[in-house]
C-alpha cells in the first residue's frame, strides 16, 4: 500500500511540474502585441499592433464543430507541410472569427513576411494583414466550448450597449493555451470597436 502511495505522490509531482513547464512555455510564446487603453469592470479596451495572420474559412458554425478542424490545417503548415517543408514558430493566441461560418487564424511571427513566407500546399490557406485596431476583449478561464463563449459574448454586448461604445457584429474567440495545458487557460471574446475616442 506504501508503495502505491509513493508512485501515486511521484505521477502527481512529475504532473504538476509538466505544467508548470507547459505554462512558461505559453508565456514566452510571441504574441499578438497590444496597449490596454482602459480597464473596466468586466472588460478592458486595446489596441492592437497591424500584424499578418494565416488563415483558413471553414464551412461549420461554432466553436466545436470548426476548431479541431482549423486548427489541423494550420497546425500542419507551420509544422513544415508547405512548399519549403519548413518550420515556422506557433503563436499565440489562436484566433476563431465565429458566425454563420468560422475562420480560424494564426499571427505570423514578426520574422516572416509576405516574400519570405513558404507557400502553403493546402489551397484553402491564405494569408491576410490585419490593421491596427481597437478591441473591447473579456476573459475567462478553464476549457472553452460553445456555451462558455456564447454566454461572454452576451455578457460583452451587454457591457458595450451599457457604456454606449459602438462596435462591429463580428465577435472572435481568443485562445492561449495548448489543449494539453490544464492549468492558468486563458481564453477571451473580443469584438471590434467603431470609432472609439
Amino acid at each position: 500500500m506504501k508503495a502505491v502511495i509513493i508512485i501515486i505522490i511521484s505521477i502527481l509531482v512529475l504532473l504538476t511540474i509538466a505544467q508548470i513547464y507547459l505554462s512558461r512555455s505559453t508565456q514566452q510564446t510571441e504574441q499578438h502585441s497590444y496597449k490596454v487603453i482602459k480597464k473596466l469592470c468586466k472588460f478592458e479596451i486595446r489596441k492592437y499592433d497591424a500584424a499578418l495572420f494565416s488563415s483558413v474559412k471553414l464551412n461549420k458554425k461554432g466553436y466545436k464543430e470548426s476548431s479541431s478542424e482549423g486548427f489541423g490545417i494550420l497546425a500542419g503548415y507551420i509544422f513544415g507541410d508547405n512548399e519549403a517543408n519548413e518550420k515556422i514558430a506557433m503563436t499565440s493566441p489562436v484566433v476563431m472569427e465565429l458566425g454563420d461560418t468560422s475562420k480560424m487564424m494564426f499571427m505570423v511571427p514578426k520574422n516572416y513576411n509576405l516574400k519570405n513566407l513558404p507557400n502553403p500546399k493546402n489551397s484553402k490557406i491564405v494569408f491576410e494583414k490585419k490593421e491596427e485596431k481597437i478591441i473591447a476583449a473579456i476573459r475567462f478561464d478553464g476549457w472553452a466550448d460553445d456555451e462558455k463563449i456564447e454566454k461572454y459574448k452576451t455578457i460583452l454586448m451587454n457591457e458595450l450597449v451599457n457604456e454606449k461604445l459602438n462596435f462591429i457584429n463580428k465577435f472572435s474567440f481568443l485562445g492561449y493555451n495548448p489543449p494539453f495545458e490544464v492549468i492558468n487557460r486563458r481564453n477571451e471574446v473580443v469584438v471590434e470597436l467603431i470609432n472609439y475616442k
